[in-house]
């Protein structure tokens, strides 16, 4: 009888202290799933401003214009080199990887350069640009931070020329004919750009002008001298440092 009683306590109790074990396990841990991964890209799109410097060289050929027949006579040729700088203004706009964009850039300069006339030994020609602009639209491929990119529009380009008596002659140096103009071209180049912080770039970019021939008047005191066919080209190499507005880096999923 008690081992009847005993067996039957027993099971009571196992059967009340199961649910009370099951309440007391711990509950599972919330684990919070990782964050995707996040990639930054530069956007490139924007308005900009910068300055830029360098150096170039202006390659001129002269011809003196014989009067009333027009027949070329050689004077030579000679590189005008020196350094220049200036600033540039623009608007970039992304679309995927590719970046268009149009630009305005005026610089000062100091190309100078001369030659004795091959024809005429007593004949010194000197040319010197002291000032040149460019407006161009431009076309680049970005990969991040890094933008390569061609460019090409028009040039304007303000020349003086001398004529001088040459070296080993009565009056040596002595200017004896001068002109300016402003001439106008067409210009390609292209350019190497880096994003080094959100909103500022630097690079370097090649440009050359194609200006053309030109017949050009020569007068001392008001009075015409001679009359020159001068052709001209210019090629460049500039750094350039560029702060943007209006398009900063964004992260992307």
């Amino acid at each position: 009888m008690n081992k009847i009683l005993l067996g039957a306590i027993g099971a009571v109790a196992l059967g009340l202290s199961a649910p009370a074990s099951a309440a007391d396990l711990a509950a599972r841990p919330y684990t919070k799933a990782p964050a995707p991964m996040v990639a930054t890209i530069y956007d490139w799109s924007g308005f900009y401003i910068g300055i830029n410097g360098g150096g170039g060289s202006s390659r001129n050929c002269w011809d003196f214009v014989t009067p009333v027949t027009g027949v070329l006579v050689t004077d030579g040729c000679h590189d005008a080199t020196g350094g220049t700088v200036g600033g540039q203004i623009g608007y970039r706009w992304q679309s995927a990887n590719w970046v268009f964009g149009v630009e305005g850039q005026g610089n000062w300069a100091d190309f100078r350069g001369d030659n004795i006339s091959p024809t005429l030994a007593v004949q010194q020609d000197r040319t010197r640009i002291d000032a040149f602009g460019l407006i161009t639209g431009q076309v680049g491929y970005a990969w991040n931070n890094v933008l390569l990119y061609v460019k090409g529009g028009a040039a304007v380009v303000n020349d003086k020329y001398d004529l001088l008596v040459a070296p080993g002659f009565v009056g040596a140096g002595t200017v004896f004919g001068s002109t300016r103009e402003t001439r106008w071209g067409g210009t390609v180049g292209a350019g190497l750009e880096f994003g080094f912080a959100p909103n500022w770039s630097v690079g370097f970019e090649y440009d050359h002008i194609f200006l053309g021939n030109r017949n050009v008047d020569f007068t001392f005191g008001g009075a015409f001298v001679q009359t020159e066919r001068i052709r001209q080209d210019v090629d460049m190499g500039l750094i350039r440092v560029n702060y943007r507005w209006g398009g900063p880096v964004i992260a992307k999923y």
